[in-house]
């Protein structure tokens, strides 16, 4: 089966030079995009609940612009200035650029992984002394607790944010060549938005091992995955199966 329109659970990204965008234009296909999930705040009188002190905090662990954001917004709500010193350990490269909005990067301790979470363990055990601050959403991956205790770091946990299925009454159908999706979340929200969705034809294309184990748990087919060696991006994984598609 022939690989003609593709709908990625993400916004549209901003950036020109995406992938998406030249795999659009180079397989001539037509990518659709859009949020099967979004976060909404957790107001500073939960987060008072879960008794999180921010000035006892001498590091931050930022996983994806969200928890930048959502850091920033809670200190600022509990008018806690965040001091120059403290250092930040950030998952990859694009949220650290990503946290140029809040502070002046060349000023800050910034530490920066590769890509996964995994990748900040040499950074975060050469600093184990500091005490960890992981503000998250709702739902975190098991190996980030699992990682950061194996560790023997002190760290806590704070949820700022909450991850919400989004309300997509307003598709019709969900009927696409492939659907992408990269996290739980998005698979839970296609089955709740689309209760009666059949898989048949339509390729699922997952990110992460989490996010297969929730297509399969579900009963779909997985058919594209990342990261693989071959493939350690999405897009490049999804290239390699519309050549192998289109070609037949």
């Amino acid at each position: 089966m022939k690989v003609k329109t593709i709908l990625v659970s993400q916004p549209e990204p901003t950036a020109e030079n995406s992938p998406f965008f030249e795999l659009r234009q180079n397989q001539k296909v037509k990518i659709d995009f859009r949020s099967f999930i979004h976060v909404e705040d957790v107001s500073c009188k939960e987060v008072r609940k879960q008794k999180i002190d921010l000035s006892a905090f001498s590091a931050v662990i930022l996983t994806s612009r969200n928890a930048v954001d959502h850091y920033f917004r809670v200190a600022d709500e509990m008018r806690f200035k965040v001091p120059d010193a403290m250092k930040y350990f950030c998952q990859s490269e694009a949220v650290a650029y990503y946290l140029q909005k809040y502070v002046v990067y060349r000023k800050r301790k910034i530490y920066v992984g590769t890509r996964t979470f995994i990748d900040l363990v040499p950074l975060i055990k050469k600093y184990k002394n500091e005490k960890f601050l992981l503000p998250s959403s709702d739902k975190l991956k098991d190996i980030v607790p699992v990682t950061l205790d194996e560790l023997g770091v002190k760290w806590r946990q704070a949820v700022f944010y909450n991850t919400v299925v989004s309300d997509l009454s307003d598709l019709s159908d969900v009927k696409y060549d492939v659907l992408v999706f990269y996290s739980p979340s998005g698979i839970e929200s296609l089955l709740k938005n689309f209760p009666n969705f059949k898989q048949d034809d339509t390729r699922i294309a997952v990110f992460g091992n989490t996010t297969i184990q929730a297509a399969t748990e579900a009963g779909l087919r997985v058919d594209i995955q990342a990261p693989t060696k071959e493939s350690p991006s999405m897009t490049m994984a999804l290239k390699r199966y519309i050549r192998d598609a289109n070609k037949k």
